[in-house]
């Protein structure tokens, strides 16, 4: 259970992020909810700002757990309005952080449950698989879609995902999963570091 959570600081370069301890990246499009599922993980109401303007935040936002390991917030991908060299720069932050950055335990990668895989989305998932990082998918707005459909449509979503390893539907509104999401995050930053 996670007891201590701290925003400590936002970055735009890699060369100014904090010590190194273990790190769990959250990558997800603009307003699919990553703010709330981090207030509801941390269990603090306004740790993470939820936007009314998606596509707003352009920084790596870090937070420490328990002195132990950092959550490490990405700017939303996939966001229309945004200008072409603001989408640029945001795709080789991205890109930088993810094949430089040793201490990444794993990615957390939010897809809306009730939208689904969106292109956006599934080229940014392709695109970690293909670094051989590991990922698991949270599946948020579990609430958004009538009991009746849900078997159906986590199944739908698995099998455009090509039925991942780690896969959780969500919903903030009932902490549905929340245990075992921070159960499954918190076993891979314990992992022993063999490097």
């Amino acid at each position: 259970m996670i007891k201590q959570a701290l925003y400590i600081k936002s970055i735009t370069d890699l060369k100014d992020e904090p010590e190194r301890l273990p790190q769990i990246l959250l990558l997800g499009r603009s307003n699919v909810g990553k703010s709330s599922f981090i207030n509801a993980l941390t269990n603090r109401k306004n740790l993470a700002r939820v936007s009314n303007t998606p596509g707003k935040t352009l920084t790596l936002n870090f937070y420490l757990i328990d002195d132990f390991f950092y959550l490490v917030d990405a700017p939303g991908y996939g966001y229309a309005k945004r200008s072409k060299s603001m989408k640029n720069d945001f795709i080789v932050m991205i890109e930088s952080y993810l094949l430089h950055q040793r201490a990444l335990k794993l990615i957390c990668m939010l897809i809306d449950f009730k939208v689904g895989p969106t292109k956006d989305d599934l080229e940014t998932y392709d695109f970690i698989k293909e670094l051989g990082i590991d990922v698991m998918i949270i599946a948020t707005k579990k609430d958004k879609v009538p009991n009746t459909h849900q078997f159906k449509q986590e199944q739908s979503i698995k099998n455009i995902l090509k039925h991942p390893k780690t896969f959780y539907a969500y919903s903030a509104v009932t902490k549905f999963n929340l245990d075992k999401i921070e159960m499954e995050m918190l076993s891979r930053v314990k992992e022993v570091d063999h490097e």
